[in-house]
């Protein structure tokens, strides 16, 4: 018995550059998780600030500083774009599940969307905030 043929492929299809093309249905994908996972840290700041206002003035002066400063403002609106599109992302799915949407140009066509969608809710949400 001859021993296999040694066949030289990349170890994952994730290796981008010569190996994968990123494609939008990977790179919304990817997001969706990444967004969920700044949706947490967000979580956990508002919680800070609420934990902060019942337990001292002076603990309440720090987190309620930072959040309200121009650094707070761009990370609650970069939490906000990331709550939109985690949101829309999640609305994707409950449209695959139902069987729609399902075919590769509808997906680009989704993944495009969801950023979209997000950038101008995100603007609509910062305007009427």
């Amino acid at each position: 018995m001859s021993a296999p043929k040694q066949v030289q492929r990349p170890l994952s299809p994730f290796m981008i550059g010569p190996y994968y093309r990123p494609q939008m249905t990977s790179i919304s994908s990817i997001m969706v998780r990444i967004t969920g996972i700044a949706t947490l840290g967000t979580i956990f700041l508002v919680v800070a600030w609420l934990v902060a206002a019942v337990t001292s003035p002076a603990a309440f002066d720090c987190v309620n500083w930072l959040l309200t400063s121009v650094i707070g403002d761009i990370i609650m609106t970069l939490a906000a774009w990331a709550i939109w599109y985690h949101a829309l992302g999640r609305l994707r799915h409950v449209i695959w599940d139902l069987g729609y949407f399902i075919e590769v140009k509808a997906n680009e066509i989704m993944g495009w969307s969801m950023f979209i969608g997000a950038t101008i809710l995100t603007i609509v949400t910062v305007l009427v905030v």
